[in-house]
């Protein structure tokens, strides 16, 4: 048992700052305020899930989800 929570552990950690780096990584959300006038249909605002910031936030998305079942996992071994 003390090596599986040895493992997640590990894993926490890695997940923690990959999570960082990755947060670190996205834009900001005001860097798209030039687009209010109505150039939002552009081909970047359509297919933004296929674009290097889509894919960002769907890593990121994962990674939190990740994030929190280990620490409910590691949470409940310490009572």
């Amino acid at each position: 048992m003390a090596v599986l929570k040895t493992v997640l552990m590990v894993v926490f950690i890695l997940i923690s700052i990959g999570l960082t780096v990755i947060v670190l990584m996205q834009e900001g959300k005001s860097a798209g305020l030039g687009t209010i006038s109505g150039a939002a249909d552009t081909y970047w605002g359509k297919n933004k899930g296929r674009s290097k910031e889509g894919i960002l936030v769907k890593i990121t998305r994962v990674m939190v989800v990740l994030f929190l079942v280990i620490a409910a996992v590691l949470n409940i071994g310490s009572f």
